[in-house]
């Protein structure tokens, strides 16, 4: 864009920020009106994907330091100030989430040298601190307490992020700790962003050292046995690369381990390696993984105690994906690999594997079952088994050969994490939450098999006056497809209640219910809230993520469709007062309501969203979805994203729903062109109902923003779909 039109189009975009230049109003519900919204000029572009022309009218809009796009940015939060202004429902918004999300929480502990390590962030905070819990005698596991004293059995914070930056957006994770408790690796995160810095502290002193790695990508970070240093690995645009750093040298320094140069098979930019050193420290295991999701998993490990030798492979070249853990020799048994797999076994199963060996041959410990088999771990000589039964949490035990030996037990409809632990630990944890019980950790003590609650979570939200039941619907091709719809007991069904339904579809993701300050929100104030499990998704393992993969994406929508229709049936709410959100893959199912079936849906947040998918591939981490949708450099993928792809399939003069799209700069995930491309072109194409952007510095795709900040987004998101879904 040349220079005077672009001030041109500065001046125009500031003037209309204070004075609206049109007489069209834009009218939203409860009483709101809008100006016109600003008018993004379009400056067509034309592609030719294989003899089909394809008009672009924003692609100006994908520079996101340009100075039209931040003219652009400030005018369109400017234009959601206005709305958000007239909404009288948003202070008292703020008010409920501040009591709903500024309460005390806890992470998963990890437990090294005898003590806990975990985050936990206090009420009235905004981010949480690392704490250390020394142990006391009695809760001594596998390794003499150290610092048990005056402090022993009490949480003492280690690293506080408060202390590292006056910015309430400035957040630390837990990476990992040393053996012997002595040290550990933590990340410190801007905002949302993927990118962390990682630094090194003492856990006696609480100092942190002057180790530090800069801002980058880094996928898994492992001590090495003698806590002297660590491996991590870090991705780039080339691809990602294994290192070893020694505490107390430069960064500069660090040893490459492993990268695309150090085997047989040279690894690409969608390559992503993960990387850690076994319990007992004999090896460092290598997981590559080949695409997000991996259409394919190699493993290979190096012997420690030699360190010169080659890496050997424990899978390589099998279409499959693997996970495996090493179990250290004890007098009664050699070591051995366990593998969890979805070779020949779609829904999972543990194999014993030998290196060298095709996983054909390989000992099955659990086959394969009726049940979809999540993840595992191996804790105090046992192997637990998170799995999904239609979609409900189980927590089965076994023997290290395969017999049963029981179940944890946990409270119904919800969400159950793993079992975290070392296969020489006495005590493991986990937690569970749904979308009325805030997150328990429990510790669970695997020699007796009995549990007792580490932390809860305490929210002013009375679970007893809510249910949550499980139903099978029908999709367009006949497929059932599970539903989780949660409400007041006694709520009307008569078509007159506002609802929230949100969806993911995709990725081999399982979607469970979880506990949400915002989706609790909108549960007090009397809507039902709903979670279809749709294809795409993990659920019921990898065929049920196949059936909408690539050309078959399709089904994710159709499955979502359905569970609206059914839901307005059957007098749950109507269209009016229907509001859905999704983010990331979950916006991109987002557009796709908007632009397939409008006339089912009132309001709709789409976050964080995919929405371009004729180019989504060219852009931040894009291209390693191509495993997921296909790509347009493909003539028969190219046909099928076309017909889902909502910004191409935007049309003038459709009665849209209301609409937020929602993102930021820190999105270094999917790019938030998506969301100002999708937020350009809607409006041009309907000026009916409001359409709106929230696009701001701080927010991303992780997890980072303060309390204050994460209260402040839900408030906008809340306040504009319960306001544009009432009478």
């Amino acid at each position: 864009m040349g220079r005077n039109r672009c001030i041109l189009l500065c001046i125009f975009l500031t003037i209309w920020s204070a004075v609206s230049l049109s007489s069209q109003t834009v009218h939203g519900r409860a009483g709101i009106k809008l100006p016109a919204p600003p008018q993004a000029e379009a400056i067509p572009v034309s592609d030719d994907y294989f003899g089909i022309k394809i008009a672009d009218s924003y692609r100006w809009l994908e520079d996101a330091k340009s100075t039209e796009t931040r003219a652009f940015v400030d005018a369109q939060n400017a234009y959601l100030a206005r709305y958000m202004k007239q909404a009288s429902i948003r202070p008292d918004v703020v008010d409920d989430l501040d009591a709903l999300e500024h309460v005390t929480r806890w992470w998963l502990p990890m437990q090294r040298g005898g003590n806990l390590y975990f985050k936990k962030r206090l009420a009235g905070e905004d981010q949480a601190s690392i704490y250390v819990r020394r142990a006391t005698p009695a809760r001594s596991s596998t390794v003499k307490p150290g610092g048990a004293g005056s402090e022993a059995g009490k949480d003492v914070r280690l690293i506080d992020p408060a202390q590292l930056s006056r910015d309430p957006n400035l957040s630390v994770d837990l990476e990992d700790v040393s053996r012997d408790g002595s040290l550990l690796v933590f990340a410190v995160r801007q905002g949302g962003a993927d990118e962390a810095t990682l630094k090194v502290a003492d856990t006696k002193t609480g100092k942190i050292l002057e180790d530090e790695l800069p801002a980058a990508l880094y996928r898994s970070v492992s001590f090495t046995f003698d806590g002297k240093g660590f491996y991590y690995t870090r991705s780039n645009r080339q691809g990602t690369l294994l290192f070893r750093h020694v505490v107390g040298t430069l960064p500069s320094r660090d040893s490459l381990i492993f990268g695309r140069e150090f085997h047989s098979e040279e690894l690409g930019p969608t390559d992503l390696i993960t990387a850690s050193v076994t319990d007992d420290g004999r090896y460092l295991v290598v997981r590559i993984s080949r695409g997000v999701p991996a259409r394919r998993v190699d493993i290979v490990f190096r012997d420690l105690t030699k360190p010169d030798t080659p890496f050997e492979d424990l899978v390589w070249g099998t279409d499959a994906r693997f996970g495996a853990e090493w179990v250290k020799p004890t007098s009664a048994s050699k070591g051995s690999w366990i593998v969890r797999t979805d070779y020949h076994a779609p829904k999972g199963c543990i194999l014993k594997a030998d290196p060298g060996i095709l996983p054909d041959v390989w000992t099955k410990i659990v086959p394969e079952g009726p049940d979809v088999i999540e993840d595992f771990s191996v804790v105090g000589g046992k192997i637990y088994v998170r799995k999904l039964k239609d979609v409900q949490p189980i927590l089965s035990v076994y023997s290290l050969d395969g017999k049963s030996l029981g179940q944890i037990e946990l409270e119904g409809m919800g969400t159950a994490s793993t079992l975290a632990g070392r296969s020489t630990d006495r005590d493991g944890f986990f937690s569970f939450e749904s979308t009325i019980a805030p997150p328990t950790i429990y510790r669970f003590n695997t020699v007796t098999g009995k549990r007792e609650i580490f932390a809860q979570t305490k929210v002013p939200f009375d679970f007893s006056q809510f249910e949550m039941s499980q139903i099978f619907y029908k999709s367009k091709d006949g497929t059932m497809v599970p539903m989780f719809i949660v409400g007041k007991k006694g709520l009307k069904r008569d078509g007159s209640e506002r609802l929230l339904m949100t969806g993911y579809g995709g990725f081999n993701v399982s979607e469970t219910p979880v506990w949400n300050p915002a989706f609790a929100w909108w549960l007090q104030q009397g809507g039902w809230f709903v979670l279809p499990n749709l294809r795409g998704g993990g659920e019921y393992g990898e065929h049920w993520h196949e059936q909408a993969m690539g050309e078959h994406k399709q089904n994710t929508f159709d499955d979502w469709f359905a569970a609206a229709e059914y839901l307005i049936e059957h007098k749950y709410t109507s269209a009016t007062h229907f509001a859905i959100t999704g983010r990331s893959n979950g916006g991109l199912l987002m557009g796709a309501s908007i632009t397939q079936r409008p006339e089912l849906f009132g309001a709709v947040v789409c976050g964080y969203p995919l929405l371009d998918m004729l180019r989504y591939q060219k852009f931040l981490q894009g291209p390693q979805w191509k495993t997921e949708y296909g790509s347009s450099d493909k003539e028969d993928q190219f046909r099928s994203l076309l017909k889902y792809s909502p910004y191409q399939n935007v049309k003038a003069g459709t009665s849209y729903p209301a609409v937020l799209c929602f993102t930021g700069d820190a999105d270094t995930r999917v790019d938030p062109l998506h969301a100002r491309k999708m937020t350009a072109v809607l409006q041009a194409a309907s000026t009916e109902r409001p359409i709106l952007l929230h696009s701001s510095a701080v927010e991303g795709h992780s997890s980072g923003v303060g309390a204050e900040q994460q209260i402040q987004d839900d408030a906008d998101q809340l306040t504009f779909l319960w306001t544009e879904t009432g009478r």
